[in-house]
């Protein structure tokens, strides 16, 4: 059925049917599942005053905006269901599906520490592994998620636990939230001498979003001022009551600086865990679980700590890893031991990926190499096309010419490059997120892992950008280069010192903002004329100050006669003057303006820079 003419273009009439597109669709794509001409839609997107070719990536508002149009209700796949699609097109099921009961066996605890900045997480897990991680960290706060398994003794019998190491600081939100999804239990750490603090909350309710069960560990109680009673006040009033008051979380007084109660608090985990889960996978089946962080390592290459979630993953196995693909050529534990293989809750460092992987994709063993190189592919494609529509400015037609006009939007290119792949991915989606109004536009180029490259500093040079270095720094050549072109290279070691200072830079690419400042007004008394200076006005300051050169507007009977005059003569009997204060009098000449009357008002001001908040 032929629907009415929009714009003059016949197209089909949706009539609420349902059609289902994945992000980052184009015109193209949506054409055909309606069976229509893509250049009619072309011609409709351009009707409803936006230019949109028939095979770029668009905006899911776009795609709406048409649809809604045509008559047709837009649904936009999720990225999760995305995936299950494209792995169910090679026959392969990912999540839950284990097989048959007999199958399962029981598996670790997974574990996140969470909590406020300097309340002791990374101390904490310092006593837990026995290692010194504090002192490699910058500004003493974690950089990286980590992933470590240790033993702990529970009514005699030894019980494994995995920790994942997420970061401590507010800017790592995206790393620490995705952290609390690969987790069975989450632990809180509050020092007992702060109470409940802004990241406190901010933890709890990403592990409460998580569905986790939480143990909270009140940390510090021997340093002075400690309350450990206080805490436990405060996170009831969060929906965390202790076992001792009737409720059902697990509180455990500890001193991760002196090593007391670290052994309670494992033990809690475990109780917690056999408690409230059913901790069992198939350690049988095909490997899958998730990348806890990757790396480039400059002897070995691309590098992922993956997290097995169930089967069994071996050396020698083909993995996909997000985007990223390769045979398994060896594994290596939290110590870096050689291990062969990996069951259900256990962390390994993976070498043979041709890619880095993002910290949070989920991993899959499948049969073939080419297997996993085409759905390696046909995820970055689909990422591809989803980062084109997000990125991609929406101009209309009435905007065109400011557009065309350069300098009505101002624009900061980024290219990031850093250590580990989720340090980067925190510090682009902070970035991404700074609000500097309208008139600026920040764009991440390219964001990579390793090493600062003569290709980025070729991009940066074509492209006006300036290349962030994160825990990073630019090689030989790549640096005489960056030298010799003028390439901005900044280097950082914490993320938030990053952040502020391109929020600063931001905000110095606004264009100043001006308000009016009232200095005065004066009223007429008498009008003298002069064929040298014209009128004066004799006049009486009646507030504020009347200033040489100053801007000024005349009033006459409340209403204003003239704006953008200019306070050019000003006297004092027969002096100059610079300024005259309010219940003095003085000689006013306001340029080439002459019409003026007794009893009428100059007011003065002046424009004033106003600071950007």
């Amino acid at each position: 059925m032929q629907a009415p003419s929009i714009g003059g273009v016949m197209l089909p009439r949706g009539n609420g049917q349902v059609v289902r597109l994945s992000r980052g669709a184009s015109l193209t794509d949506f054409a055909e599942k309606i069976n229509a001409n893509p250049a009619a839609l072309v011609s409709v997107m351009f009707n409803l005053g936006e230019m949109v070719t028939a095979t770029q990536s668009v905006s899911d508002a776009t795609l709406e905006t048409l649809a809604e149009e045509m008559g047709f209700v837009l649904e936009i796949v999720s990225p999760e269901d995305e995936d299950r699609e494209l792995l169910e097109s090679f026959d392969i099921e990912f999540g839950e599906n284990e097989g048959g009961e007999e199958f399962l066996a029981p598996r670790p605890p997974v574990v996140t520490v969470m909590g406020h900045v300097d309340h002791g997480k990374t101390r904490l897990l310092d006593a837990i592994r026995k290692s010194n991680v504090v002192a490699g960290e910058a500004g003493g706060i974690t950089q990286h998620i980590g992933a470590y398994q240790v033993a702990a003794e529970v009514n005699g019998e030894e019980r494994r636990i995995t920790f994942i190491d997420t970061p401590g600081h507010e800017a790592f939100t995206a790393m620490r939230a995705r952290g609390a999804k690969s987790t069975d239990i989450a632990i809180l750490v509050v020092a007992a001498n702060d109470g409940v603090m802004p990241q406190t909350v901010e933890a709890l309710n990403h592990a409460k979003a998580a569905g986790v069960p939480i143990v909270v560990a009140v940390n510090k109680i021997d340093v002075e001022g400690a309350d450990p009673v206080k805490v436990r006040g405060q996170l009831t009033e969060f929906g965390l009551v202790a076992e001792e008051y009737g409720g059902d979380t697990m509180f455990v007084d500890i001193s991760a600086k002196q090593g007391l109660h670290i052994d309670s608090l494992l033990e809690a985990v475990v109780l917690t865990a056999d408690a409230s889960l059913d901790l069992r996978a198939n350690p049988e089946q095909d490997a899958q679980g998730i990348a806890i962080e990757a790396h480039l390592d400059k002897g070995r290459g691309a590098m992922a700590t993956v997290l097995v979630q169930r089967g069994t993953l071996r050396v020698g196995d083909s993995m996909v890893v997000g985007d990223a693909y390769g045979r398994v050529r060896a594994m290596l534990d939290e110590n870096g031991n050689n291990v062969s293989e990996a069951g259900p809750s256990r962390p390994v460092l993976v070498l043979g990926l041709t890619s880095v992987p993002r910290a949070g994709d989920n991993f899959i063993v499948v049969e073939e190499d080419r297997t996993a190189r085409q759905i390696a592919e046909k995820r970055a494609a689909r990422e591809r096309n989803a980062a084109f529509a997000q990125r991609r400015v929406r101009i209309s037609l009435e905007d065109l010419d400011k557009a065309i006009a350069a300098g009505s939007i101002e624009q900061l290119n980024l290219i990031i490059k850093g250590d580990v792949s989720g340090s980067v991915e925190a510090l682009e989606d902070a970035l991404l997120k700074l609000d500097v109004g309208e008139e600026v536009e920040l764009r991440i180029l390219h964001r990579g892992v390793g090493a600062i490259t003569e290709s980025d500093v070729d991009l940066a040079m074509g492209s006006d950008a300036i290349i962030i270095g994160f825990n990073v720094r630019a090689e030989g050549r790549a640096r005489t280069a960056a030298d010799r072109e003028g390439v901005d290279i900044r280097y950082y070691s914490v993320i938030y010192q990053a952040i502020e200072e391109i929020e600063a830079a931001l905000k110095g690419m606004l264009k100043p903002e001006y308000e009016e400042v009232r200095l005065g007004s004066a009223e007429i008394r008498e009008v003298f004329r002069s064929s040298k200076f014209g009128n004066i006005a004799g006049v009486l300051v009646r507030e504020g100050l009347i200033r040489r050169n100053a801007k000024a507007r005349l009033i006459r009977d409340g209403a204003v006669v003239a704006e953008n005059l200019t306070i050019e003569g000003l006297r004092r009997f027969k002096d100059d003057a610079t300024e005259v204060r309010e219940g003095f009098e003085a000689g006013v000449t306001l340029g080439s303006f002459n019409d003026i009357k007794v009893d009428d008002v100059i007011e003065t001001f002046e424009m004033r820079e106003k600071p950007r908040a």
